[in-house]
């Protein structure tokens, strides 16, 4: 079966105005039954065809990818596989089926099941949901969504692509359910999974199905706990399996986020099937192996996950190189799904033109598919008008003010490695006594829940129906009434809830010179739930304190401490589309010497404690070990340079959140935090036993409550979580918090929860004083 000259590995789901988003949490909130939002979902699904056939993909020949998904592609994959954790088999409908509800409970949780565990996708900001594969699982196929959408699309006239994460990855991404025997491993399952992958190419092709697309970005990774040849093992099972017959459509196997493992190419390269799909941004041209004369390869030189309008000229380049391995075909596409960038740059009306005209965004992203593709069909030329723009904007980018600033850079190249230290934290931690803290201090890690009131003051403040000190007097308002409730709950360290801050990294983009924020700019980080990534396309440099007048206000309130609230640089800038014309690392210091001058502003204002979150440090690890020191070098020194300046008696905290962290354990005591916070509630406090066999000495607050799910711990359930928390460190390194800042939960879950954990921390301090 040929395959189309130019396709794109996936597009955004959640809708250009977050319809997805909308209609679910609608239907959460039991005002959109399931069908509504079934319709909801279908109409979306529409747009989107129509909209990429619009862009130039082909209807009849699979160019459109079938990507959707109610929550995550991972969750997809376990309900088609029916392989739910026992704690959620009496969801199952009568015939086997899982139906939506079961499905969004997995997801969610309820009060008497625990979600799926969640951690990011990759080194990307995507979360998915970890499958819970143990050696008594059975796996069948339990849900057909993915075939009904491939004859919903063809009763529209779309011959489309369905996307399905790949067996190998699938697995490998899995954890053992506990209990598990030693040893044992959720890739032991492969044979298992297989006949009901089988199955499922089947019931596509019965669809009308003639391509399928299997994700198995595992293949690029040496961060699952697998090595290279063990995953080219079983990549070499799996599509030996696939392959084999003639009843099922043809296969595309694609390898994004960076370079497949040489094991791993040649086993693709040898494997039965049609078509491989490789990342060129993130990876090199592999070399000729056999095996490629019967097949296409697509090359993905359009960067999946950056917002940079390119450079055609090199993309070319990477294609006729890829064209001299001997393969039957070479095909354009993109390097990653195109769910990791906004929709439109023509939907962003308030960036400056000039700006824009750097950039592409999915839909742009796509017209640049569709150009290399007309150039392969029918030579360069035919593709000249689009090479020639892309190459002015890249050369209009180099010279633009503000992309480069001489005093910015003076100052970074005159920094030394002094600047780079604070004092042992012995000495800090006997001049931060007089904080006058309890055992086993609480607090919560941020911000509290974003309530419509606050999403409406800043609409009518942006639209001039609320004057600038109408906002500053709803502000006040709001900030006194969350430290009144935080005192009333009995927290230790209280914070002033962030009801400024439309998103934590967007905050300061606003507020730093160097960035730029978009109005519609939406990229789905989980779920629902969806951020709008600020874009930094210059230096960096903070005109004036961005932070300290809520601090200090909310300070004055109380005789509690109240923690000052910033984003750390690598944060910023993984939650951030980052120029690709000089290194992270530069980038990252920039933004680090912009955060150090707040800490000292916020001093002088009288904070003593002052939280620099980087929940995501672990996220942009390099998915290559070779790769991880350097990234853990700059990494860690760019929050050092951020925070060494602080004086020894300012109390400097820390967040992380939602990763797997025992690779990173190193490199978080090297941040020389006094306190660091890490998510702990969903994964039953894993991570707990990781800190302590590091001999993490400084203090550290193992999440007890799951911000990410509705659902309200009790307090007996975080007294257990506790419990696991102080068998294994000791008592005066511990605090008490939330996996996560609270913002996208309501104020009657986060109170009762939030009760709770100070019941269960008040128990937890008696039964020390009983002991001792």
């Amino acid at each position: 079966m040929t395959f189309p000259s130019g396709t794109i590995l996936g597009y955004p789901r959640i809708g250009r105005r977050r319809e997805l988003k909308r209609a679910i949490e609608s239907h959460w909130a039991g005002d959109l039954d399931e069908a509504g939002l079934q319709a909801a979902a279908a109409e979306l699904r529409s747009r989107t065809r129509a909209r990429l056939a619009e862009l130039g993909l082909g209807t009849r020949d699979s160019a459109i990818p079938e990507s959707f998904s109610f929550y995550d592609q991972v969750l997809d994959a376990i309900v088609t596989l029916g392989a739910l954790p026992a704690r959620f088999a009496d969801l199952r409908a009568e015939d086997g089926r899982i139906p939506l509800s079961a499905y969004f409970t997995a997801a969610r949780g309820d009060r008497e099941r625990a979600p799926l565990e969640m951690t990011k996708w990759f080194d990307t900001n995507y979360h998915y949901l970890v499958p819970e594969i143990g050696p008594e699982m059975v796996f069948s196929l339990s849900d057909r969504r993915v075939v009904d959408q491939v004859r919903e699309a063809r009763n529209e006239g779309y011959l489309t692509r369905p996307v399905l994460v790949g067996p190998v990855t699938f697995l490998a991404l899995a954890k053992a359910t506990a209990g598990a025997p030693d040893g044992y491993r959720p890739l032991d399952r492969l044979s298992d999974v297989l006949p009901v992958y089988r199955e499922v190419l089947s019931e596509l092709q019965d669809a009308g199905a003639e391509w399928v697309q299997l994700d198995e970005p595992a293949l690029v990774s040496q961060s699952l706990g697998y090595d290279d040849d063990e995953l080219a093992a079983a990549a070499q099972v799996a599509y030996a399996a696939l392959g084999a017959g003639s009843a099922r459509p043809s296969l595309l196997v694609a390898a994004p986020y960076g370079q497949l493992s040489d094991a791993a190419w040649r086993t693709v390269a040898a494997a039965p099937i049609e078509a491989i799909a490789l990342d060129l941004t993130r990876g090199q041209v592999p070399a000729a192996v056999p095996g490629l004369t019967e097949k296409t390869l697509v090359g993905g030189v359009i960067d999946g996950r950056n917002v940079w309008r390119g450079d055609l000229e090199a993309a070319w380049e990477r294609l006729e190189r890829l064209g001299e391995l001997g393969a039957a075909q070479v095909s354009v596409g993109t390097s990653t799904s195109l769910q990791h960038v906004p929709h439109d740059v023509d939907d962003e009306p308030d960036l400056d033109p000039r700006l824009a005209s750097w950039l592409a965004f999915a839909d742009q992203k796509t017209g640049q598919v569709t150009a290399l593709a007309r150039a392969l069909e029918n030579g360069r030329e035919s593709a000249r008008d689009e090479f020639a723009a892309a190459s002015a904007a890249w050369r209009d980018r180099q010279s633009a003010p503000g992309v480069r600033d001489g005093k910015v850079r003076e100052r970074l190249a005159s920094r030394t490695s002094e600047s780079a230290r604070r004092v042992p934290y012995a000495t800090r931690l006997s001049a931060q006594e007089d904080l006058d803290l309890p055992l086993l201090p609480t607090t919560t890690i941020g911000s509290f829940p974003q309530t419509a009131e606050i999403r409406r003051a800043r609409a009518a403040r942006l639209s001039g129906d609320l004057s600038d000190a109408e906002y500053d007097g709803f502000l006040r308002d709001e900030i006194a009434r969350v430290i009144a409730l935080q005192e009333d709950l009995g927290l230790d360290v209280l914070v002033h809830g962030e009801a400024e801050r439309n998103d934590m990294v967007q905050y300061f983009a606003e507020n730093l010179d160097g960035f730029a924020v978009t109005r519609n700019g939406w990229v789905q980080s989980y779920g629902s739930r969806a951020t709008r990534p600020s874009i930094l396309w210059g230096d960096v440099s903070r005109p004036g304190p961005i932070t300290v007048r809520w601090s200090e206000y909310a300070q004055s309130l109380t005789s509690r401490p109240v923690k000052g609230m910033l984003t750390g640089p690598v944060t910023i800038l993984a939650w951030s589309f980052v120029r690709d014309d000089q290194t992270l690392r530069e980038t990252a210091d920039q933004v680090a010497l912009a955060l150090r001058d707040e800490i000292a502003d916020l001093e002088e204002a009288g904070i003593r404690i002052v939280q620099v979150d980087e929940p995501a440090l672990r996220e942009l690890l390099p998915l290559q070990k070779a790769a991880q020191p350097e990234y853990l070098d700059w990494s860690v020194g760019s929050f050092l340079l951020a925070t060494a300046g602080a004086r020894p008696e300012t109390q400097i905290h820390t967040h992380l959140c939602y990763s797997e962290f025992d690779v990173v354990i190193e490199a978080i005591a090297a941040l020389d935090a006094d306190v660091t916070s890490i998510e702990a509630a969903r994964s039953g406090g894993e991570v707990v036993a990781d800190i302590a066999a590091a001999g993490f000495a400084h203090g550290v607050g193992p999440g007890v409550y799951d911000i990410h799910s509705p659902r309200v711990p009790s307090a007996d359930e975080i007294a257990t979580t506790l419990e696991v928390a102080t068998a294994a460190l000791p008592l005066r390194q511990l605090w008490v918090n939330p996996d996560c800042g609270l913002k996208t939960r309501g104020y009657a879950e986060t109170v009762e929860a939030l009760r709770n954990l100070v019941v269960a921390t008040t128990t937890a301090r008696a039964r020390t004083t009983q002991s001792a």
